[in-house]
């Protein structure tokens, strides 16, 4: 199966991917963390003929003009907000026969559609708790894989820092496996 992973720095979810005999590419502005394919760029400038070529997309859209944690500054970014909803409108129509958006609780909700179902890190082997919604086409949900005591809200307490922002957008190891194992069939 062909698998791109869109706005992925880590490669979390490529390797996952990989690891189950995919063949995954990452997709990120950033260049990858982690050594492997990975196309350092816009994606707006790769032709639609190119994404014809993949069987699945993960897509992580950055959520920092989406998140509804940020609501109360939404009245200063409805600019910014149009232009990242347009975004996962230009994702979720991407000639891909199976596609996965992934945002935490967002307003993709209520100016797209719902999201199909909501997970958490703590259902996948992660003791945190980090609300995502995933909006799937030709998908089954998420089943959860080990459910874990915990719920600390890790991401949430991180100190401020200039790179705060990375570790809160670092995908979780035991999603990533789930999904290559639980979507990774063709």
């Amino acid at each position: 199966m062909n698998v791109a992973v869109i706005c992925e720095f880590s490669g979390v979810v490529r390797d996952a991917f990989i690891k189950e005999g995919h063949k995954a590419i990452s997709f990120d502005l950033l260049p990858t963390e982690s050594p492997g394919p990975h196309h350092e760029g816009n994606i707006w400038e790769l032709k639609e003929k190119y994404w014809e070529t993949f069987d699945l997309a993960i897509c992580h859209p950055p959520c920092s003009h989406l998140a509804v944690s940020g609501a109360r500054w939404f009245k200063n970014k409805l600019e910014q907000q149009e232009e990242a909803l347009n975004f996962v409108r230009y994702l979720m129509n991407l000639p891909v026969p199976k596609i996965c958006i992934e945002n935490p609780v967002s307003i993709i909700s209520t100016r797209i559609r719902k999201p199909d179902q909501y997970i958490q890190p703590w259902m996948f082997g992660h003791g945190e708790t980090k609300k995502k919604g995933l909006w799937l086409k030709n998908l089954p949900k998420l089943e959860p894989t080990n459910i874990v005591n915990g719920r600390n809200n890790r991401i949430h307490k991180c100190s401020p820092d200039p790179e705060r922002w990375k570790e809160r957008s670092r995908f979780y190891k035991g999603i990533a496996e789930a999904m290559a194992k639980q979507w990774g069939v063709e």
